[in-house]
């Protein structure tokens, strides 16, 4: 029990590893706000110690999976190493009970109750079991966009096929900076068969950001419910999800929040988990218990409980000093590719409408063969993105990338330019 405390303790692996350096960090930032505070490359430093990247590539490709620091890492490593000592009691005598502690700590994070939170394994997991556990009938329609995450308009799709739904879908051109044309075409496409409007807080593609409090309140007034894809959204942004005004919530943790690999977080109103039938099999399906929907069985706990310190990661940055952090490494390299000749710039560069990832393309150079140009010749990894109405690369700085990385990938796009003229 003493080492299950863990990351729940004064005595966490980020308070051995970190809480002297970190300290002394904070302290000399003195009087600095969050935006002084972003570009102060003495604080930054201290953080980007605390991970353990490769220096034989540079990732700005953290839109898809973020490392874990080096405490997260060892916190994971140090419960399997426990649990493979004597599996069956370890796993369900000893971690099982620190998913309680867990769900308190994600609870505070979320500005949530402890009895809204489940604990899984990613987005897709937490918001098909949304989509799949939702009482609709043939007929009953629900809204999203074109531009949503694949796996959930796969859903959409299947319980159209499965049970006669309707999957509405409305398509965007990115980037926007008018909220209130985003807010019209959801309501346009609302009628009074419309049940549940599905709504990309931040969209993978290119990150725009979108006015998700509005759509809500606008589909609310409508008589719809809303669920909210936060997997880009949470661990970066400054907010708390009732903030959003939702009825549903899925995150991938192992994002922005740099958690183990493999780990999410489902957020259901307490009025709506009774009628929301778990995605897998649980005793009393129609419970009003959060942890009805957390019956997988046997699962990784060690990557469970490693969550915790990941939390005590982010929260000894603080998500404004975070977020302010990654928008300035986005808007550094951004600002000095954008005015280059051949090179276009798919994402806001205004705090209201995107933060940290930025689609970029050079005209003339097809995204794959960006992408894998800017790995072969400069070591630099990103992802190249192809699909409706979309098509540049993603480039994702988080808190351990360096300005040293983002001159050289400026470097890298503007002689991939000039080679194009």
């Amino acid at each position: 029990m003493a080492a299950l405390a863990g990351a729940f303790s004064t005595n966490s692996l980020f308070q051995q590893a970190h809480a002297a350096d970190w300290h002394a960090a904070t302290r000399a930032l003195g009087a600095m706000n969050a935006m002084e505070a972003a570009q102060n490359e003495d604080f930054w430093s201290v953080i980007q110690r605390g991970y353990s990247v490769s220096t034989q590539i540079i990732n700005l490709n953290n839109g898809g999976v973020s490392p874990s620091p080096i405490v997260v890492q060892q916190a994971v490593e140090r419960y399997n190493q426990m649990t493979n000592e004597g599996p069956s009691y370890f796993m369900w005598q000893i971690l099982d009970q620190g998913r309680e502690p867990l769900r308190q700590k994600l609870a505070r994070l979320a500005g949530a109750s402890a009895e809204e939170i489940a604990i899984n394994r990613n987005a897709t997991e937490a918001l098909n079991t949304v989509i799949y556990g939702l009482p609709l009938k043939a007929g009953d329609e629900v809204v999203g966009t074109r531009q949503d995450y694949p796996n959930m308009m796969n859903a959409y799709r299947q319980r159209a096929e499965r049970d006669g739904i309707v999957y509405k879908q409305i398509s965007f051109d990115f980037p926007i900076e008018n909220p209130d044309a985003i807010v019209k075409a959801y309501e346009q496409a609302i009628t009074p068969r419309t049940k549940l409007v599905h709504i990309t807080h931040m969209v993978n593609w290119v990150g725009q950001l979108m006015p998700a409090r509005q759509i809500a309140d606008m589909a609310h007034a409508k008589g719809c419910e809303v669920i909210v894809d936060g997997a880009h959204s949470f661990g970066l942004i400054d907010f708390k999800i009732p903030d959003l005004d939702c009825d549903y919530f899925g995150t991938s943790l192992h994002k922005f929040l740099s958690a183990p690999i493999g780990s999410g977080m489902m957020w259901v109103k307490q009025d709506q988990i009774e009628k929301l039938w778990p995605l897998t099999c649980y005793g009393d399906p129609r419970s009003a218990n959060i942890r009805k929907f957390e019956a997988l069985g046997t699962r990784s706990f060690p990557i469970e409980q490693g969550i915790g310190e990941a939390v005590n990661f982010h929260e000894a940055i603080g998500t404004r000093r975070k977020q302010e952090r990654i928008f300035y490494l986005k808007n550094y390299w951004a600002t000095r590719v954008k005015d280059i000749p051949g090179v276009k710039l798919h994402t806001s560069l205004k705090p209201e409408y995107s933060c940290a990832i930025c689609g970029v393309s050079i005209d003339g150079v097809a995204p794959r063969d960006l992408m894998n140009t800017l790995f072969d010749k400069y070591k630099i990894h990103t992802v190249s993105i192809d699909y409706e109405k979309i098509h540049c690369i993603r480039v994702t700085p988080h808190v351990y990338t360096t300005i040293a990385d983002l001159d050289k990938f400026v470097s890298a796009i503007g002689e991939i330019a000039a080679k194009k003229a």
